[in-house]
């Protein structure tokens, strides 16, 4: 297996030392390398694992290119760049990590989650076919494959029964502003469940390029005014990303499960 992980404020860095130990597998070697694209440089961390006897590749990609998660904001970040990085780099699928704010009353901070569906009115085009009529299906945006096993795994990691709720809508919002009460009303009215300013565009790229594409979304703050405690809370950046950061033991395991 070629793993693609791509991570942003829910999965800053790959620091797989530890994290293989406890799974009983090896690191055999690392590597930083940039890939030079057609629209820009892209900085990889490349990874040999053995798992159970088996060598496997990793391939993380820090979507803002920053080992603070903090670099190229959101509405900058050249996703045809990225992802073309992640293909040239033959990956077999690419597992993408998110942090977003929670719109449905059961996907409570610290929860994580799947993408099942994304919903995008933002009006900003994400292609690699700007010069030819190309029109791609997404009528089912991610693997189903990827999301069964991931839904079992993150089942088991968090001891949910069969009843909880682990695939919502994500709505793609513009930023680099977080939403008003207003916004995420509305968002919910027409569909959306939780919102994030990235992943989307990501998915829509990997279709194109028949890239299976899956999403792992952490529960990282309530969107706002949907906070039981505070309607009036403001979000603060340093704390969504914190409490991402903190919730990653299910999102490793959905590593390691998709990688054996």
């Amino acid at each position: 297996m070629r793993l693609g992980v791509i991570g942003g404020t829910g999965l800053i860095s790959m620091d797989l030392s530890q994290r293989i130990a406890e799974v009983g597998g090896e690191l055999i070697r690392t590597d930083d390398v940039r890939v030079e694209t057609p629209f820009g440089q892209v900085p990889l961390r490349c990874f040999r694992l053995n798992i159970e006897g088996k060598e496997h590749e990793l391939i993380f990609l820090q979507r803002h290119h920053s080992p603070s998660g903090h670099g190229c904001p959101p509405h900058m970040i050249d996703h045809k760049a990225n992802i073309t990085a992640m293909s040239e780099s033959n990956v077999d699928a690419i597992l993408s990590v998110c942090s977003v704010g929670a719109i449905a009353a059961t996907f409570a901070p610290g929860k994580v989650a799947l993408a099942q569906q994304y919903i995008d009115f933002t009006g900003v085009a994400t292609t690699f076919h700007d010069d030819e009529s190309t029109f791609t299906s997404v009528t089912v945006p991610f693997d189903e494959t990827m999301n069964e096993t991931l839904e079992h795994v993150l089942r088991t990691a968090q001891s949910f029964d069969a009843e909880e709720p682990l695939r919502y809508t994500y709505w793609l919002t513009q930023g680099p502003q977080f939403e008003t009460v207003a916004e995420v009303d509305a968002i919910e009215t027409l569909g959306g469940d939780m919102v994030g300013m990235t992943m989307p565009r990501e998915a829509k790229l990997a279709r194109e390029l028949d890239l299976p594409y899956a999403a792992v979304c952490i529960s990282s703050n309530w969107a706002a005014g949907r906070d039981p405690s505070d309607a009036e809370k403001d979000l603060d950046h340093e704390e969504v990303s914190t409490q991402a950061n903190d919730r990653l033991d299910p999102v490793w395991a959905c590593i390691f499960e998709m990688l054996s």
